[in-house]
């Protein structure tokens, strides 16, 4: 079969994930690349970072799709004395099509959060949790059989990659947990659709202080308990089913690509230092 062209690849990936469907103050989809390109690897990532695009490159990789934009706000340089410069440079030089497919991505179905809610035990048809400019976001939905919230903790730290802040949890250990509401990233402006929802638990990342603070308080030391993972292990569970998706569909128009995701975790934070003195410690 014959590769396709690059626009014949943004056009699946735009079906998938319409740009229309994007929060207003996004950038996504096509940021470097020539439409008549030809297209025989693409690579998966979450972020398109420096070590990314290298590692794009050195595959060979033809297009780099990846859920953060590149050019989310104004750039005024794009010399390689700045990282954003030196990250379009290399794409340029090496010929490597950019493709972003942000809050398009999670508000699709399948898209970032039916992974996501898969991973933490929801089944494939958890409901949404709720909207954000008409397209629904986040899932809920119910665990085949209660947990423990440290047992159901644990069984999240399992499906997650490994990051090295781990998760970090709100709520007593041994609450009683069945109803779940996920998003993907990050996800404090959710709680009154959580609390709404019925949700035990809420599986996000990035929680702020005062947020995730108040959240608690209004729930009394009850429901709903927070588990906080790390914002890129949350979204990249998503990129394998992109890549099968996209490899599926280009072969029913007679095409031949090859796939990879990226191995490169980039989560920003490398190691924990345990705050937590003997005295305070769980009795």
């Amino acid at each position: 079969m014959a590769s396709p062209a690059l626009a014949d690849v943004v056009r699946v990936l735009d079906g998938f994930y319409p740009r229309h469907t994007a929060a207003g103050w996004d950038r996504v989809g096509l940021v470097t690349g020539d439409h008549q390109q030809p297209v025989q690897l693409v690579h998966f990532a979450v972020d398109p970072t420096l070590a990314v695009i290298e590692e794009a490159r050195d595959a060979g990789a033809d297009l780099l799709v990846t859920h953060h934009p590149l050019l989310l706000r104004g750039v005024h340089s794009v010399a390689t004395t700045t990282a954003k410069g030196a990250a379009i440079t290399t794409l340029v030089v090496a010929d490597i099509a950019l493709y972003c497919a942000h809050t398009n991505a999670d508000v699709a179905t399948p898209g970032v959060n039916d992974a996501l809610a898969v991973a933490c035990g929801l089944p494939p048809d958890a409901a949404p949790l709720d909207e954000e400019d008409g397209q629904p976001i986040g899932k809920v939905g119910d665990l085949a059989a209660p947990m423990t919230l440290r047992d159901y903790a644990e069984f999240v730290a399992a499906a997650l990659p490994a990051a090295p802040a781990g998760l970090r949890v709100s709520g007593d250990p041994g609450a009683v947990v069945r109803r779940v509401a996920v998003q993907g990233g990050a996800g404090d402006t959710r709680f009154d659709a959580v609390r709404s929802a019925g949700a035990d638990v809420y599986v996000t990342a990035d929680l702020r202080h005062h947020p995730a603070l108040e959240a608690r308080e209004e729930g009394r030391g009850g429901p709903p308990y927070l588990i906080d993972a790390a914002h890129w292990a949350t979204e990249s569970l998503w990129l394998a089913g992109c890549a099968d998706r996209l490899r599926a569909a280009l072969q029913e128009q007679g095409y031949d690509v090859e796939t990879a995701v990226s191995q490169l975790r980039t989560d920003p934070w490398d190691f924990v230092i345990p705050t937590e003195r003997p005295e305070t410690k769980e009795q």
